[in-house]
């Protein structure tokens, strides 16, 4: 009881702390502004991130994404600029080319029994010398001239007022809606179920939370489109691992694979799948992080893959599989976006975000480890 207390308590504590630091450093850090654009950059890392746990649940790992991200974002952004390719048309494209890849890169791994730490290590090299041979290091705008497309257009919409505060109610109704039919399942099912004003105050903190944030994204511009990917992405992926047969298997794979084979999942077909749907999560996260820096350059995506697999950790993924929520890496990712939006706000010298961000990572996994042997 003791163990689980501090594990649910770190991650908020810390999350606290950090923007307690910035805002009595930079008071503009809990601007309307600049939370909008800490979301915007939170959910990238949070798709990304998303994507990286399925991996990580099955005991695998993917090094390749950060690479991987940039090269796709860049074959969409020079199929527009270069070709004159309509950019829903280019996004297919790269979308599929993102998926092939990662289904190959997973077949290989499975079936080649080769360590996902050294294909995805080499894939790295390979989708960085590609992703610079394909934009000839140089630098490709996402759009022809001044004129917005739904590239571009990613992570500069913004919903209509109205409309965020209607979705916001929506949510709020929806999620009510789930957590009362929990409720009456488990009751049919004599399961234990928590004290009614404690899921009644749950839901009302949640529905403040999402009113209140969508006022403030309402002082500056509006909910920005990349919250509802990331919020489509975090409901699929929470939906895939709860509440599928797809979903128990990862977890079995990651927990005991010798045992997942003799009970008969065909540990082949689900790893493979999960490293598909890592293909179209890189693939989300390359147009997503492309359109904010406004053109592809040899920099997108550098480092991102770290990024992603300590929000993974720091939310209480363990890294040889079989343990992690959705819920968990959600607010891992929160926690490295906010690190991340904070030290470019008070101008941090980019040598000490490296050091930061290595800490980060090496702390996260040494708690991992540390929790694990209790």
């Amino acid at each position: 009881m003791h163990l689980k207390l501090i594990r649910n308590l770190a991650m908020p504590l810390a999350l606290f702390a950090i923007c307690i630091f910035f805002t009595l450093k930079e008071p503009s850090f809990i601007g309307p502004r600049n939370l909008t654009q800490l979301i915007v950059e939170f959910s990238i890392t949070g798709t990304l991130a998303l994507g990286m746990f399925l991996v990580l649940l099955t005991g695998q790992i993917d090094l390749s994404v950060g690479s991987g991200l940039g090269l796709i974002g860049g074959v969409a952004a020079v199929l527009i600029f270069h070709y004159n390719i309509p950019a829903y048309l280019a996004l297919t494209i790269g979308l599929i080319l993102a998926i092939t890849v990662w289904t190959l890169m997973g077949l290989l791994i499975v079936k080649q029994k080769i360590p996902s730490f050294i294909i995805t290590l080499g894939g790295l090299l390979i989708f960085k010398g590609f992703f610079w041979l394909i934009i000839q290091n140089s630098t490709i705008p996402v759009s022809r001239g001044d004129v917005e497309n739904i590239y571009s257009k990613l992570t500069t919409y913004y919903l209509p007022h109205e409309l965020g505060i209607i979705l916001a109610c929506l949510i709020s109704a929806l999620l009510a809606y789930l957590m009362h039919h929990s409720r009456v399942t488990r009751r049919e099912h004599h399961l234990a179920i928590a004290g009614g004003l404690k899921s009644f105050s749950l839901w009302l903190s949640i529905t403040l939370g999402l009113v209140g944030l969508t006022l403030i994204f309402n002082h500056f511009r509006g909910v920005p489109l990349t919250l509802l990917v990331l919020v489509c992405t975090a409901s699929s992926v929470y939906f895939l691992t709860q509440h599928t047969v797809f979903g128990r298997s990862i977890y079995a794979i990651g927990g005991n694979t010798e045992a997942a084979v003799l009970s008969g999942i065909n540990v082949t077909l689900i790893t493979t799948l999960t490293y598909t749907l890592m293909g179209a999560a890189v693939a989300l996260t390359g147009f997503m992080t492309t359109a904010y820096s406004g053109a592809s350059t040899t920099t997108v995506g550098e480092l991102m893959e770290l990024d992603a697999i300590a929000a993974c950790v720091i939310g209480g993924t363990a890294l040889r599989g079989g343990r992690g929520t959705v819920a968990g890496v959600i607010c891992g990712a929160l926690v490295m976006a906010t690190l991340l939006n904070g030290m470019t706000l008070i101008a941090v010298a980019p040598e000490v975000k490296f050091i930061a961000r290595g800490t980060v990572l090496a702390l996260a996994v040494w708690i991992d480890v540390r929790l694990s042997k209790k």
